[in-house]
């Protein structure tokens, strides 16, 4: 009963007439308007809130949010810090499809604030090569601000939601650890050079080449884990 309260509630939300920003009625009238206790009502109300759908404002009342992408995407990301073995290759796959794509489609509108963002964080990579939790931070900023240049906020957060800071931070220690680091910061610079260039085609190669080594090294070392 209370999915279908949401389900009448998300009705209101996706026909435009709560648009965003709106404000719900009083819950009394609009239980009575959907033909609800005001218990399932209240229920549903909660649940639209925890998914960033609705926001309960103390003492004004319930709003509709903004809708915005990077609103209502945001909890991917902590979904995904929870996932564990095959299903961590099936997200490194999922990122193989949508990021060497996304970085050509950077290489043709990133402006040159956005390049000079992602060339400091490639130094600031190269200058803390033995330092995992800093080549860790300026990793994930290198590529959020190549993603940040396509312009499209739904596929930025999709990107930002299954790159999970946990396991970049696991694969970097193993890249340190094996001396393989270098290897892994030529090719975000070889990222870096196809973007100056302009170059889409070079762009989302480089990318690729990039991304098929991570899961490369995840789905060598979930063997080597499920074997010992």
């Amino acid at each position: 009963m209370t999915d279908k309260a949401i389900d009448r509630i998300r009705e209101l939300v996706q026909s435009g007439e709560l648009p965003p920003g709106a404000k719900l009625p009083p819950e009394q009238q609009l239980a009575a308007e959907l033909g609800l206790s005001r218990n399932l009502m209240r229920e549903a109300v909660k649940a639209l809130a925890v998914s960033r759908v609705l926001e309960i404002r103390r003492g004004d009342g319930t709003y509709v949010t903004s809708l915005e992408p990077e609103l209502l995407l945001s909890g991917i990301g902590s979904a995904v810090e929870l996932l564990r073995g095959d299903t961590l290759l099936e997200l490194t796959e999922v990122r193989r499809l949508f990021e060497p794509v996304a970085t050509g489609l950077a290489a043709g509108r990133i402006s040159a604030e956005g390049l000079a963002e992602v060339e400091r964080h490639l130094e600031a990579m190269q200058a803390a090569r033995d330092d995992v939790e800093e080549l860790n931070e300026h990793d994930a900023a290198f590529h959020r601000a190549v993603i940040a240049a396509t312009g499209n906020a739904t596929l930025a957060t999709l990107l930002e939601g299954i790159a999970s800071r946990t396991l970049r931070a696991r694969v970097w220690r193993g890249l340190v650890d094996e001396d393989a680091a270098g290897r892994t910061l030529a090719e975000h610079k070889a990222i870096y050079h196809a973007l100056a260039a302009g170059d889409a085609a070079l762009a989302q190669a480089a990318a690729l080449m990039h991304v098929s080594t991570t899961e490369q090294w995840l789905r060598e070392h979930l063997d080597r884990d499920g074997a010992s």
